[in-house]
C-alpha cells in the first residue's frame, strides 16, 4: 500500500474534537525520533506520541520507570523538528508530577524545549490537571493500566473487571474531563467498559487494548512493526506480516483504523 501525502494544515486539539463529533477514528502511534516521525506523519497519522514506553523500546529498560523528563525532552525534540500535520503528545515520566509546581514546571519542559502540544498525565489527578490546564497546559489523561504503577498494580493486567473497579475508572475519567483534559487514553479494560466511557464522554476517548469502540486507536510503533523485544500483548497486530515495507505496515495500519477495521474481537478483553 501506498501511503498518502498528507499536505493538510497541522491538526489542533480542536480538529481532534470534531473527528469525535463526526464519528471519524482518530489513528495515533508512538514516536521517538525524526525519521519515523515523518514517515507517520506522511502516512496521515493523526497524533504521535512520544511515550514514556521509549525506556523498554529504545534504552533497554524493563519498565518505564528510569525515563527522565530529560530523556523525554530530547525525544520529542526529534519528533517536533520532523512531524508536519500531527498532533504531538508528549509523556510526563513517573514522579514527575507529585504535586502542581513540579507537575508546571516538567510540562512546561515538555512544551517550551521539547516541542509538544500536549503532555499526558497517569492516574487520576484531577487536581493537577486542573492547575496544568489553567496555566495553558493541554492535558491527555491515562487511565485503565498505567505502566508506571506497575510495581504496585503486580504487573501488567486488565484493569476495571471488576463491577466496583469499572464505576471508578468511570468516575475518574469524567473528573479528568470535568477538570480540563482535552483527551483520554485507556488502556487494558473490557471493551464494554470502554464503550460506556467513550459514549459518556465529550472529549475523545484513545483506547490501546480498549476494544473497537474507542474513539481512536493508539499502538507502540514498534510492536506494529513487529520488532519488540518483548512478548506482544494480546492487543497489539503485527502489521508487517502482511506488508512490503514499514511504510506499507504504517499506511495499513492507519487505514485500518480510519475504517474500524482494527483492533478486532481477538485484540479485546
Amino acid at each position: 500500500m501506498t501511503p498518502p501525502q498528507v499536505l493538510d494544515k497541522p491538526l489542533s486539539i480542536n480538529d481532534l474534537a470534531a473527528m469525535k463529533q463526526r464519528g471519524e477514528a482518530i489513528s495515533c502511534l508512538t514516536a521517538y525520533d525524526a525519521s519515523f516521525a515523518a514517515m507517520l506523519d506522511q502516512a496521515g497519522i493523526d497524533v504521535l506520541l512520544v511515550g514514556d514506553s521509549l525506556g523498554m523500546c529504545v534504552q533497554g529498560h524493563s519498565t518505564t520507570l528510569p525515563v527522565t523528563v530529560a530523556d523525554t525532552v530530547y525525544h520529542t525534540q526529534c519528533v517536533a523538528r520532523a512531524k508536519r500535520r500531527a498532533w504531538l503528545i508528549a509523556d510526563m515520566p513517573f514522579m514527575t508530577s507529585p504535586n502542581k509546581k513540579t507537575a508546571a514546571e516538567n510540562a512546561a519542559k515538555l512544551l517550551q524545549e521539547g516541542g509538544a502540544q500536549m503532555i499526558k498525565l497517569e492516574g487520576a489527578k484531577p487536581a493537577i490537571v486542573e492547575f496544568l490546564v489553567t496555566q495553558g497546559v493541554p492535558v491527555c489523561g491515562h487511565l485503565g493500566l498505567l505502566p508506571q504503577f506497575v510495581n504496585q498494580l503486580g504487573g501488567y493486567r486488565v484493569q476495571g473487571r471488576l463491577a466496583s473497579e469499572a464505576e471508578r475508572i468511570l468516575a475518574d475519567a469524567l473528573h479528568l474531563q470535568q477538570t480540563g483534559a482535552k483527551l483520554l487514553i485507556l488502556e487494558c479494560v473490557p471493551a464494554a467498559l470502554a464503550e460506556t466511557i467513550s459514549k459518556e464522554l465529550v472529549i475523545p476517548v484513545i483506547g490501546i487494548g480498549a476494544g473497537f469502540a474507542c474513539d481512536g486507536q493508539i499502538l507502540v510503533l514498534y510492536d506494529i512493526l513487529g520488532i519488540s523485544s518483548r512478548k506482544p500483548p494480546r492487543f497489539v497486530k503485527n502489521f508487517m506480516t502482511e506488508a512490503n515495507s514499514i511504510r506499507d505496515a504504517v499506511a495499513t495500519y492507519h487505514q485500518a483504523v480510519k475504517q474500524r477495521q482494527f483492533p478486532g474481537k481477538e485484540h479485546s478483553y
